[in-house]
């Protein structure tokens, strides 16, 4: 509790807690535990995450919802066969995206394929 009140990257603050609870009514949660709100009336619309604050965890239908893109709850998750399922950002972890060489990077190579340039003195 005395963390909510201090600091704002643990999930929420005191004042969400207190907003959520007079004014929110709870909407759906998601696979990663983030609970999504909407006030009484539907024009504001809020996320409490369920683990670390990162964005990146909300995944595309309930974005399009926070932002009223959609004016339905997501119902489901994953709505076709073909598609994959969310992750969130792997930016800085094993699962992060790198893609493959374009060229053969061996040092080997690169001294054949190019000759360094010297002024002559």
């Amino acid at each position: 509790m005395i963390m909510e009140i201090f600091t704002w990257w643990n999930k929420q603050t005191l004042g969400t807690r207190v907003w959520s609870y007079f004014n929110g009514i709870a909407v759906g949660e998601d696979e990663y535990g983030n609970r999504y709100f909407s006030n009484k009336k539907d024009t504001k619309r809020w996320v409490i995450y369920g683990g670390q604050v990162e964005a990146t965890t909300v995944n595309p239908q309930w974005n399009n919802w926070l932002r009223f893109t959609s004016i339905k709850k997501p119902e489901q998750a994953k709505a076709h066969d073909w598609q994959l399922e969310h992750k969130s950002n792997q930016t800085g972890t094993s699962e992060a995206y790198s893609p493959q060489p374009i060229f053969n990077n061996s040092v080997e190579k690169k001294k054949n394929d190019y000759e360094k340039w010297s002024p002559k003195d």
